[in-house]
């Protein structure tokens, strides 16, 4: 009776919901990262209100100051009114119609990456919502006026615009969100003798 006993506990010590050899969780191998429509409306929403921000702002900039017209607002910062054909921050200007066909790939980059990805993290939607929109926004104004409108100054930085900023505050944190993503430690749990489950 004690040898069956020993024997029933052995089998049990296999854990729950693993594959054969205990390591990897069946879940995170049969889960499916593609976008749902809770991220896809989370990725509009904020594309969405990325866009009319960044929009609304050069409009009020373009209507209240004049092309080259500035003014100071705390220390080094700025309101100056100025004009960009390159891309953030400057670069690459005046090659409008390069940034407008590397921006327009890179929109759909970012849409397919999300369409497959966008469970990896859930923050995901809001920083590629960030970058989308702001990537849209930057585009609207190259294809209607061949610029984008700058007017955030840091005097020792080029201009820049709301764009500009949804734009590397979305990189960044896809960039976190994707190296976390990658933990093993966080995907896969303790390994070997660190699992509170591993036998004793």
């Amino acid at each position: 009776m004690s040898e069956q006993a020993r024997s029933d506990s052995q089998v049990v010590d296999v854990r729950v919901g693993s594959t054969a050899n205990a390591l990897r969780p069946i879940s995170s191998a049969q889960r499916s990262l593609a976008a749902g429509t809770a991220q896809w409306v989370a990725l509009l929403t904020i594309a969405l209100a990325a866009v009319v921000a960044d929009q609304l702002t050069k409009q009020i900039v373009g209507r209240t100051l004049a092309l080259g017209e500035s003014v100071d607002l705390l220390g080094p910062f700025s309101i100056h009114h100025v004009q960009n054909s390159g891309i953030a921050f400057g670069l690459f200007a005046s090659r409008t119609g390069i940034v407008i066909l590397v921006t327009g790939v890179a929109v759909g980059l970012m849409l397919w990456f999300f369409a497959h990805s966008a469970k990896r993290h859930p923050v995901l939607p809001v920083a590629l919502g960030l970058v989308l929109g702001g990537s849209i926004a930057n585009l609207i104004d190259r294809v209607r006026l061949g610029h984008v409108t700058d007017f955030l100054d840091l005097v020792a930085w080029p201009a820049f615009n709301l764009a500009d900023t949804f734009i590397v505050v979305g990189v960044a944190m896809l960039f976190g969100a994707l190296v976390l993503a990658d933990r093993p430690d966080r995907i896969h749990g303790a390994r070997g003798g660190d699992s509170p489950l591993h036998g004793r």
